[in-house]
């Protein structure tokens, strides 16, 4: 264990070929749990055949600003060459992930209601 670092520089990113951002938190007031990325990936497993999902607590801070949010991104590599299909991709990927948002914070509020 003691031969992996904590923490290390990153000197070269590449970036995915895709990337949608869901603002999770404005809709659910919370971050998203493991089985609700587990679900969204196999809703966008239908579309694409590898997806990294990240599910995050952004902070940005300034010496004026602040704010936090819950913030749940994918990024996909794989994407089509062709400038039309790629936009029909990030359209579908993009429907499912806030149809996905809005049932999650659906199905959390009825949870607390039924309490």
């Amino acid at each position: 264990m003691n031969d992996f670092p904590i923490a290390f520089a990153v000197h070269r990113h590449d970036p995915p070929g895709l990337e949608v951002r869901v603002n999770f938190g404005v809709y659910a007031s919370r971050g998203a749990t493991p089985a609700e990325i587990d679900k969204l990936a196999e809703w966008l497993l239908g579309e694409i055949g590898d997806v990294t999902i990240v599910a995050e607590d952004r902070h940005e801070i300034g010496s004026h600003t602040e704010a936090s949010v819950h913030q749940v991104r994918i990024e996909v590599t794989d994407v089509p060459a062709e400038f039309a299909e790629r936009r029909a991709l990030e359209g579908r990927l993009v429907e499912r992930a806030e149809h996905w948002a809005r049932l999650c914070a659906a199905e959390r509020n009825l949870e607390a209601t039924d309490a």
